[in-house]
């Protein structure tokens, strides 16, 4: 069945890590919906580059940028007064900005590194996170933050990277059921393999992926979605961009509000037909 087009007319939208990658074709498919969007990063001349070039194509009007790292409260803070200042109330964060950590086994890595990757994954989740829902409480919002590889299956050699996609799974289900009250949407995205800067981080390090990577707009367009008019209802879920039918979910809110379909869970013996417990 053909999907309509989302419409993201009137959402006032910040995409971080939105300079590059996954990131940046976020912030082009929120465009094409018709939505405005501030894009953060950490790096300026990317950061320039993005802006410079979105606003060629969807008019100075619509995007604006700024310099800010996620793991920094005053810098989430001053990204979100950019959104507001230049558009309106926020009303959509779409969570991007990641990096892969250290690559290796346990006994490898620096633990230093491990941390900063930890920090900067899931500690920026919550922070960027937090500080919108403080901004949505007294009208409602959507927010994506996205997942990667690890948090559903173990990732071996990038423990940092999969304890930090799990945990924003979990951050992601938890804020969920806090900001229901407020009717604040959370969701978790995972987008797939995407051809980034991390894959390449990865196939330098030895690692070539045993899969096709994804496009980056199948992600992008998932979060376009994921906080359009469309997803009202669906809150709480990890929906795995490549291979869910997330399109059509709004036909499902039932079945979607009232089971753990699609949320990370501890499996029992009686799940895989097993009688002993």
């Amino acid at each position: 069945m053909e999907s309509r087009a989302v419409d993201l007319s009137g959402k006032n939208i910040l995409v971080t890590g939105g300079s590059m990658g996954l990131g940046l074709a976020t912030a082009q498919a929120c465009l094409r919906a018709g939505g405005r969007v501030v894009i953060c990063a950490r790096g300026n001349s990317d950061l320039h580059k993005a802006v410079h070039d979105l606003k060629a194509v969807a008019g100075a009007d619509a995007v604006d940028g700024i310099r800010a790292d996620v793991t920094i409260l005053k810098d989430v803070d001053a990204a979100l007064d950019l959104v507001e200042s230049r558009f309106g109330p926020l009303t959509s964060l779409i969570h991007a900005a990641a990096v892969q950590g250290p690559i290796g086994e346990v006994t490898a890595v620096d633990p230093d590194e491990w941390l900063e990757a930890v920090r900067i994954d899931l500690f920026g989740s919550f922070l960027t996170a937090r500080q919108s829902c403080v901004r949505m409480k007294s009208r409602g919002g959507r927010i994506v933050l996205f997942s990667g590889g690890g948090a559903a299956a173990p990732f071996p050699n990038f423990s940092a990277y999969a304890c930090s996609k799990a945990g924003v799974v979990r951050l992601a289900e938890t804020l969920s059921q806090e900001m229901a009250p407020y009717k604040i949407e959370v969701n978790c995205l995972a987008p797939g393999l995407v051809a980034t800067r991390l894959l390449a981080q990865s196939v330098a390090a030895g690692h070539t992926p045993q899969i096709e990577p994804v496009p980056a707009a199948l992600g992008a367009d998932a979060a376009a979605f994921l906080i359009s008019d469309r997803a009202a209802g669906i809150t709480g879920k990890f929906v795995a961009a490549p291979h869910d039918g997330w399109r059509d979910w709004a036909s499902h809110l039932d079945e979607l509000k009232t089971s753990d379909i699609f949320t990370l869970r501890r499996i029992v013996p009686r799940d895989r037909g097993m009688d002993w417990q």
